[in-house]
């Protein structure tokens, strides 16, 4: 057996054409007719390496750290198939992998590279002075200008430096990252039992793309109009909206292309008879929907959670189907183990999905979504119900044995306030490094105004949102019941006001 998957991140399914949205995206057409597409996949733990903890772990991140690597306690998927004879590869251009909170994930895996040069990884080593980098005589005032805003941001010096080594269509990134994926199946397909990872951070802002596509959105004056987003409150006008939306549409449109690329290769080596394919995303985006742009500085709308994923399945075939059971990113790792006959580890709270791409069986009942320390999300896969945090004077904790940010150590500040705390039941009886979180304030205060629950069914872009006593008490009482199946901190309880708590 084999298996592929394809990652995107921030990737929209409302937006592809396969779903109604405005971006032609002719290969996941393609994807959606020979897999089965879920139509109620919602991420997990937000946002990126917290989203990767559980594609590795099966198991929600956010309750008990922010942003971090891997733990020497945790059930690795690709470890674990390793360890059963399945080899497995990863290619990315995701650079937080090679940073401090993802440095434990790359090396789960036999092999693996990373394609640099995305966002403000610190890849291109160019001293030259900041004037010299877009030879602004050659630019529009405004271009100009642009640029220098953008630059003025973290790590945009070094995001204009590495625009600055890429040229041509196959030196992005994401071109690198399919292109190792496509050379490891074409010396791999004959092979059995192994597993491939082809994962991209587009279209992540910024929305950086090839002219060609993105003459299929934008005026070739326009081509160097702002394509990086602010995590913030939208301020600009109709016509600047409208653009920066053209760049992502463009991006998505790129990755689509480099979809079809897999699809080609599927067909040219005969893999659909003995190769599952999952295609899928970390969260969305905003694009001004709710006045908003990104995420973390608004409630976690269904543009950021209500994720696409695509599975096909050799063992079923079933192709062209939709199912609408409630899925989340915990559930990819135990799908892989299970389809390559590997026995779920007990702390994997994630269902393999091989009966529900046949049958459409129900895998949850709820499913909770949110940022570390962040007010909490609670959904059926009707009904959306975001939790504010009660008692924000309550401590929150960092539970860890690797006490890193995103590129970064915990300071030393930090570290000074360190207890043991007794183990969790997924830790296999380790004891945890316990220390006060300090805890993102635009995510803290995402909700303003109090709890909201809306009907996503009835108002998909939740612009109505209700007032249900019943529905609200059972969507609490659910996301109760989760706190006590994933061992939540006791101090979580108070925190979001839960009437069960215990201290």
């Amino acid at each position: 057996m084999k298996a592929i998957m394809v990652m995107f991140d921030s990737l929209r399914r409302d937006l592809l054409s396969v779903n109604g949205g405005p971006i032609y995206t002719p290969n996941f057409e393609r994807l959606a007719a020979s897999s089965v597409q879920f139509d109620s996949c919602y991420a997990g733990s937000l946002p990126c390496m917290p989203a990767r903890r559980e594609l590795h772990t099966g198991r929600y991140n956010f309750l008990h750290r922010s942003w971090g690597p891997l733990e020497p306690f945790d059930d690795s998927m690709p470890t674990i198939l390793s360890e059963n004879g399945i080899y497995t590869h990863l290619t990315t251009d995701h650079y937080h992998y090679v940073q401090d909170g993802g440095a434990t994930y790359h090396g789960r895996y036999n092999s693996w590279v990373c394609n640099r040069g995305q966002e403000s990884d610190q890849f291109v080593a160019d001293l030259a002075p900041h004037t010299s980098l877009d030879a602004p005589n050659q630019l529009t005032p405004e271009a100009a200008n642009e640029r220098m805003r953008q630059a003025r941001r973290v790590g945009g010096w070094q995001n204009l430096k590495n625009r600055n080594v890429i040229k041509r269509e196959d030196e992005y990134p994401m071109a690198e990252t399919f292109a190792n994926g496509l050379d490891f199946l074409e010396r791999n397909s004959m092979y059995d039992n192994w597993f491939l990872q082809i994962e991209t951070f587009d279209p992540h802002e910024p929305f950086t793309s090839p002219d060609s596509f993105l003459e299929k959105f934008l005026d070739p004056d326009d081509f160097l109009s702002p394509d990086w987003p602010q995590y913030a409150q939208v301020q600009e006008s109709k016509a600047a909206i409208e653009k920066m939306r053209a760049k992502y549409y463009a991006l998505t449109s790129f990755c689509d292309t480099e979809l079809g690329k897999v699809l080609d290769m599927m067909d040219k080596r005969n893999l659909w008879e003995d190769t599952m394919l999952i295609v899928n995303t970390d969260h969305g985006f905003l694009l001004s929907e709710h006045e908003c742009w990104g995420k973390g500085t608004s409630p976690n709308y269904e543009e950021l959670v209500h994720n696409p994923l695509f599975i096909y399945d050799p063992r079923s075939k079933c192709k062209g189907e939709r199912r609408n059971s409630l899925v989340q990113t915990i559930d990819i790792a135990p799908t892989l183990l299970e389809f390559f006959g590997v026995a779920r580890p007990k702390d994997m709270l994630g269902i393999p999905l091989g009966d529900t791409i046949q049958s459409n069986c129900t895998v949850h009942d709820y499913a909770l979504f949110g940022y570390f320390g962040a007010p909490l999300g609670i959904t059926d896969g009707r009904y959306v119900l975001f939790r504010n945090v009660k008692n924000p004077d309550i401590k929150v904790h960092e539970y860890t044995l690797f006490p890193t940010h995103m590129k970064s150590f915990f300071s030393l500040d930090e570290l000074q306030n360190v207890v043991l705390s007794e183990p969790f039941a997924f830790t296999k009886g380790i004891k945890l490094m316990r220390m006060d979180a300090k805890v993102n304030p635009r995510f803290l205060h995402s909700v303003k105004d109090g709890d909201l629950l809306f009907d996503v069914v009835s108002d998909p872009r939740q612009q109505c949102p209700l007032v249900d006593k019943e529905i609200t008490e059972r969507l609490l009482e659910a996301a109760v019941m989760l706190f006590d199946e994933n061992d939540a901190p006791v101090e979580l309880y108070e925190y979001f006001g839960f009437p069960k708590y215990t201290l």
